[in-house]
């Protein structure tokens, strides 16, 4: 089966800087590439270094003559966390674009972060939030633009309010929905709180569709030796053009949220295509569990009370 091509063209992005997580390999390496072609001094916040420095060198190969670096960044860390917010704000220059991509997915058993949280909520979540709280001053110099990527999965399950940290039981799955929903309702409150304090930010949501990215390959710090079963199968149903995306075409999504000129703030987008699994990028509904302004008010507080971190000027 033939699968028409998906491409994006992005806006000059010339005098603009971009923060972009995640982005050692993968979607995330897709995302800061593309952001570095189009005139970008992309920031690559890296956990490994060596792999780092292989994506550096990648994007260079693509964009010769680009302006990118690393930085040393652990989401699963509220230190390392804080560590790159005070650097980069010694740095002293406004940040243009903040993409929120890194993310966890499903460790076969519950693991913890550094400071005691269920892994994919502390990762995925609780540590962008405070990356954000970290960067605020340079995003509202920058006028910027934060998108942050959820998932499919923020469309199925529930917040685990009573046990946020799954220390009752632990069900993979349902852990990972309930971070990437908690994450889209910062995502949402964010903006919200931004027009309230005239912030000068926009923030708004994406997501990539279903496609064969490493967030179920073998990964070694989340204790997968090998890659999913789930995995496997999107890739087979993806190399033959079936209903998902790619890995190329997952990346368009979070760039048109971040970059397009006619993309506003307390939006979703994602793939347009069937099931909004794959193709182009376009807005879509938010999904149901994203609609509580209260449960956005109410995972804010939460994350403020676990990380102890707030939004100056809240």
């Amino acid at each position: 089966m033939s699968r028409k091509p998906v491409d994006l063209t992005l806006p000059d992005l010339s005098g603009r800087r971009a923060v972009v997580t995640g982005a050692s390999d993968g979607l995330g390496l897709g995302l800061a590439a593309r952001l570095a072609q189009a005139g970008a001094e992309v920031i690559l916040p890296v956990r490994n270094q060596e792999k780092g420095r292989a994506a550096l060198e990648e994007i260079r190969r693509g964009a010769p003559g680009a302006e990118v670096s690393l930085r040393e960044l652990d989401l699963s860390s509220l230190a390392s966390v804080a560590a790159l917010g005070e650097a980069l704000r010694a740095e002293d220059r406004p940040v243009h674009l903040l993409v929120n991509n890194a993310g966890v997915m499903t460790p076969p058993e519950r693991r913890t972060t550094a400071d005691g949280f269920e892994l994919q909520f502390g990762t995925n979540h609780l540590g962008h939030f405070a990356l954000t709280a970290h960067l605020l001053p340079l995003l509202r110099a920058g006028r910027a633009r934060v998108t942050s990527q959820i998932s499919v999965a923020a469309d199925r399950n529930a917040i685990n309010w009573e046990d946020p940290n799954w220390e009752s039981s632990y069900n993979g799955m349902k852990a990972y929905s309930h971070s990437k929903i908690a994450f889209g309702l910062f995502g949402l409150e964010l903006e919200r709180r931004a027009r309230a304090h005239d912030w000068g930010l926009t923030s708004n949501l994406s997501h990539p569709g279903v496609a064969p990215t490493s967030l179920l390959a073998a990964r070694p710090e989340v204790g997968r030796a090998k890659d999913t079963t789930g995995r496997r199968f999107i890739k087979a149903l993806s190399a033959r053009g079936i209903l998902l995306g790619t890995v190329e075409s997952a990346k368009f999504p979070a760039l048109y949220a971040a970059t397009a000129p006619e993309a506003g703030g307390g939006r979703l987008y994602g793939p347009s295509g069937p099931g909004h699994l794959g193709g182009p990028p376009a807005e879509q509904k938010l999904y149901s569990r994203l609609r509580s302004i209260e449960d956005a008010r109410r995972v804010w507080r939460l994350s403020e009370e676990l990380t102890g971190v707030t939004f100056p000027g809240n």
